[in-house]
């Protein structure tokens, strides 16, 4: 009896260290530094050295933070998450690949206060394949100017309804030789995004500055909002709305936004409907192009000046002063 005891007891006790373990495998809160190690739990006091070294160790809907400056690698996001490092250079460094893909259907991402460099190389900033919603704050994405339209700060293809924001953010010199660019949102199949970009400077990207691109989807609509924003000196087009007469239709609102310095300031093709107030569209080569079916719209005041305007009727459409 005694000995039946003492076997259960030690059962017991093993099954509660392999509980206590699993339990605490993951944490809700993780930290990465600039001398961390991944073979570290993650937490304040043994942080871990990269953002995918820290993944594995935080729980759904968990945060990571950056306790100093480092550079934090690459990292694929397959869950719903916050990586949050305002206040220190959070970098990460991504030559000939992504610096982060989000692959996460039905989660939540929020990225806030990160740095990312493509060294020239990199494919894209940010790569959305798969989410719910993305929310990217306080963030500068540079040089990502992979050749072959494959240089993009951020760029969006999901197959299923997705909310995309970004604000406060610096997109810039991304996309190489008149393709890539700053920001293209395009979604394929039955998805469709509903996007938010605002206090964002999308600054000298070689391709496009702010594409919403509904070619390639079958859902009845995809909306994007642009305000209090900068969309200067990209290289082919500012502003691109652009799909199939019968394809999905693209709304795209621009409201107190500053667009110039490009070949065409704010184009509008196929099933495309644009709305402009509030803002500058000057110093483009072509100030508006939109071809039928598509629209533009506008409200209150705009400024059109020193540009070369394609469209006759632009005159009749936005008021100038």
């Amino acid at each position: 009896m005694h000995k039946l005891a003492s076997v259960l007891i030690v059962i017991g006790a093993a099954l509660a260290g392999s509980i206590a373990t699993q339990a605490h495998a993951q944490a809700t809160r993780t930290w990465v530094s600039g001398v961390g190690d991944d073979a570290n739990p993650c937490s304040r006091t043994a942080p871990c050295k990269t953002f995918a070294g820290a993944i594995s160790k935080t729980i759904v809907s968990g945060e990571i933070n950056c306790l100093d400056p480092g550079g934090f690698g690459a990292v694929t996001i397959t869950k719903t998450i916050t990586i949050s490092c305002e206040g220190v250079i959070a970098g990460i460094v991504a030559s000939g690949t992504n610096a982060i893909v989000v692959n996460a259907p039905g989660g939540v991402v929020v990225l806030h206060g990160l740095d990312i460099d493509g060294t020239g190389t990199g494919l894209a900033g940010i790569n959305i394949i798969a989410a719910s919603a993305v929310q990217v704050h306080k963030s500068s994405i540079r040089n990502f100017n992979a050749g072959n339209n494959n240089g993009w700060g951020i760029t969006a293809a999901p197959t299923a309804a997705t909310r995309i924001d970004v604000t406060d953010s610096i997109i810039s010199n991304n996309g190489s030789a008149s393709t890539g660019g700053g920001i293209r949102i395009r979604p394929t199949g039955t998805g469709t995004v509903t996007g938010a970009i605002s206090q964002v400077k999308v600054l000298n990207n070689a391709g496009s500055g702010v594409v919403a691109d509904g070619s390639a989807a079958t859902g009845p609509q995809m909306t994007l909002a642009v305000r209090d924003s900068a969309v200067i000196g990209n290289v082919v087009t500012g502003m691109l709305s652009n799909t199939g007469p019968a394809n999905t239709l693209v709304r795209v609102v621009i409201d107190r936004t500053t667009v110039t310095g490009s070949a065409t300031g704010v184009v509008s093709t196929g099933n495309g409907d644009v709305t402009i107030g509030f803002s500058h569209v000057t110093g483009n080569s072509t100030g508006v192009r939109f071809t039928a079916p598509a629209t533009l719209r506008t409200y209150q005041t705009n400024q059109m000046r020193g540009n070369i305007v394609d469209n006759g009727r632009f005159s009749d459409i936005i008021p100038l002063e």
